[in-house]
Formats: structure tokens, sequence, C-alpha cells
């Protein structure tokens, strides 16, 4: 492979782009098997990807995608790795107070959908390696944004990006761990960064906070239990009750278990604009939600990641936030979805739940309406 610059300069190249690209972090790690990729067929086995069976793709041979990276892209030899800091300077989860109000993760609430963010920046990287070498032989590079069958964050961890928390997040010891990651698979071998050592230690808060008790020990998540699927990807009825009331006031996404950790305490703030919340969407009312159009859902969340728990999953979430709101005066909104036959049924069903969650709460001889 030849190229219009030394080979040895070529890791430093890469990092100076993404830094002209807006990454607060660039590092890069081998494309081989790495430990954390053998626990992912247990980890799917057992049932823990909950629906999700994107994550169970395979290969001719029947063998996980995920689980190793040759079995999609046998040609890659180096996998540069790219972080962008989202976090924005706004209270956290664990800080809202007022009853009749939801939370809609961080990295959702921004002005552009996180993934066009990151890989226009990631492709301005990936245009700068390509001017930098030329063949023979061509060049081969691939970019993902959360969209390939790639666990990122155990390259980001060889890349030396950040460790892998107790809660699955990366974290980054000087930026914490609001981070988007971004990845280039690249037929070059490059010389790889150090892995980033885990500097969790003893701290368990992510895992004692945990509503639903997702985490069920350290580095291990069970989807099914987790907030953020139950918002997100879980479609229809969410029939454990539990599981509900454990959801809280959350229509879309979690950040409890990052709002605790003690490396974002003193996170910095994002620069880009582009991250800065939409009108209403730091801590959205309830009832707004709850009774939200389709053409105002689109209109609302037109290029946004809020977009892929549908406006009936998105509806279903508040009125369960409405349930564990302790708030009496939703009730005779309740009482009004739960009778309408003309909408989704996890939507009716939820709001019948729902009310009868807030009487119970509330008093029971409050009459329904």
């Amino acid at each position: 492979m030849a190229a219009s610059v030394p080979v040895h300069e070529i890791e430093a190249l890469i990092k100076q782009a993404a830094a002209d690209a807006g990454f607060e972090l660039a590092g890069i790690a081998p494309a081989g098997v790495h430990r954390e990729l053998e626990y992912f067929p247990a980890w799917i086995a057992a049932g823990h990807a909950g629906e999700m069976k994107y994550l169970e793709a395979r290969d001719e041979q029947g063998e996980l995608k995920r689980a190793a990276l040759a079995r999609v892209a046998p040609w890659a030899k180096s996998v540069i790795v790219c972080a962008l800091n989202y976090g924005t300077d706004h209270p956290y989860s664990t800080e809202m107070q007022d009853p009749s109000r939801g939370w809609i993760a961080r990295y959702a609430w921004s002005r552009e959908d996180y993934h066009d963010a990151v890989l226009r920046r990631l492709e301005q990287v990936e245009d700068a390696l390509h001017k930098a070498v030329s063949g023979p032989p061509t060049l081969t590079t691939r970019s993902y944004v959360d969209t390939g069958p790639i666990v990122e964050r155990v390259f980001a961890k060889y890349a030396g990006v950040g460790w892998i928390g107790k809660n699955t997040c990366i974290i980054n010891q000087k930026i914490g761990s609001w981070l988007f990651l971004g990845v280039i698979l690249t037929s070059l071998e490059l010389q790889p960064d150090m892995p980033a050592p885990d500097r969790c230690g003893t701290c368990t808060r992510c895992i004692a906070v945990c509503p639903t008790n997702a985490i069920l020990e350290p580095y291990h998540l069970d989807s099914n239990r987790c907030i953020s699927y139950l918002t997100i990807e879980k479609r229809g009825t969410i029939p454990d009750e539990d599981l509900r009331r454990g959801m809280g006031r959350h229509v879309f996404g979690c950040d409890i278990c990052q709002d605790v950790c003690p490396w974002n305490r003193k996170a910095p703030s994002s620069p880009a604009a582009e991250f800065e919340p939409r009108p209403g969407l730091v801590n959205p009312a309830l009832d707004w939600i709850a009774e939200m159009s389709e053409e105002e859902f689109r209109e609302t969340f037109r290029r946004s990641p809020i977009r892929r728990a549908k406006r009936a999953g998105l509806r279903r979430n508040a009125v369960i936030a409405m349930g564990n709101s302790g708030n009496p005066e939703f009730l005779p909104l309740l009482d009004r979805l739960a009778q309408d036959r003309d909408e989704d049924e996890s939507v009716s069903g939820a709001a019948r739940w729902a009310a009868n969650e807030l009487r119970s709460r509330c008093g029971a001889d409050m009459p329904q309406r």
C-alpha cells in the first residue's frame, strides 16, 4: 500500500483529521478477536437481547456476525474509533422533580439525529485517509454509526478511547460517558493504541441505582429489564407491572446509570450546537406526549432517533409515566384514553393500568370519570 505521507505518520494524520472534524477522542484498535466478544454468544443464548433480533444476525455458517469482525469484514485489519461528546449543560434525570413531566434520554433530544451528526464527521476522517493513501492495492474502508454488525464499545476500549464501565457504557476519565461512537473499518494495518485501563474500581453506584435491576452483575446487562430497551425497542404491551413501575417517568431512554457515575461529575459540555435540545424535550409534559397526534409526532421528531419508538410506543410510555407520577390531575385524561378503542391497545391498556395505579396511590375513593 503506497502512501502520499510516510507510513509512520498515518496514525497521527488520522487523529488530526478526527480532531479537525470535531471529535474529542480518536484511537486505533486491531481488528482481531477480543476476549469481550467471546461473551456475546452466551449473552444472546440467555435471551438478554430481548426482541432485538438484529443483534442475532448470522453468517452463512450460522455464526453470530457480531461475535467476530472477520465474519463481516475479513479484509479489515484495523478499526478507527472516534468519539463525540454529546453532553449539554442541562440538569440530570436524577434531579427531575416535577411529577407532571417525563424524561427523554440526553442523546435523543438533540436538534439533529446523532447518526447524521457523527457520520458527517466520520466521513471527513475517512476522506482524509483516502487522500493520504494511494494504491495498489486499493484502500478499503467502511464507516458505521450504530448501524453495522460490530460491537463498537469493545473496539473503543482497545483503541484507548475509554474503558467499558460496569453499566456497559464506554467511559473516558477526562470526558466521562456522554459519548457517541463512530467506527471506520480499514484494510490498512495500523499501529494500535493501548487499551484503556478499567477505572471503575469498587464503585457499583450504577448497579445499585438501576430501578429495574437491569445490570445483573458488573458488565452484564439484561436488555429485557433495561428502561432504554423497554421505552424504545419493546413493542406492544409491557406485561410486567414491576417493570412498568420501575420505568418511573421515562418516556424515551434512560440516563440514570450515567447520571450517578462519578466520572460524569465534571464532564464537559459539548460545543456542538446540534446537540442542544429541541424545544419542549427537556422534561417534556406527559399530557402533551400522551395526546400527540400522528402529524405532530412526525413534525416534532423529524430526523430524530425518537421516531424509533413510534408514536404508539412513545404515547404508551407517557401513559405509564402518568401512572407512576402520583399526580391525580392525570386521571381524567387516563380514563378517556382507557376508553378510546380507536387507538393502539398498548396505549389504552396502559391507560387502564395507569389510572388504577394512580387511584391506588392517591386514594381508593377517587371516582372514575
